[in-house]
């Protein structure tokens, strides 16, 4: 079963992504920053993370920078997700590492369409 971990702080974003992607049949762990996120991603080891952008403390680009220079972690996909569609955003988040974007508000086909991609890119290596 693939693991994986949605970190936004919308409690809102983080039921509906749980709700779904829980439905598809996978294990669903959630953050709601990214200092809590980091402590997760050790614990619970995910396939994949999907990672708001606009989060207080860390936000979402720092803590996909913390996960990916972390040489144990740094082969975990990271999804980057935000209401923000511009360019800029996607280009940063590729100089962070994330391997994708999915815009806000995402259906149920953007959040498993993305797993089903990124997952299996991650797997065929």
């Amino acid at each position: 079963m693939k693991k994986i971990l949605v970190v936004d702080d919308s409690k809102t974003i983080l039921h509906k992504a749980s709700r779904v992607l829980e439905s598809a049949g996978y294990e669903v762990v959630t953050a709601e920053d990214g200092f809590e996120a980091i402590s997760k991603v050790m614990d619970f080891q995910p396939d994949l993370m999907f990672v708001d952008i606009m989060m207080p403390k860390i936000d979402g680009y720092q803590t996909c920078s913390l996960v990916k220079n972390n040489r144990q972690y740094r082969g975990t996909p990271v999804v980057m997700v935000s209401s923000k569609d511009g360019l800029f955003d996607r280009a940063r988040g590729s100089i962070v590492g994330a391997e994708g974007h999915i815009n806000k508000p995402f259906s149920e086909a953007d959040l498993l369409g993305a797993v089903e991609r990124f997952t299996a890119e991650s797997a065929a290596g």
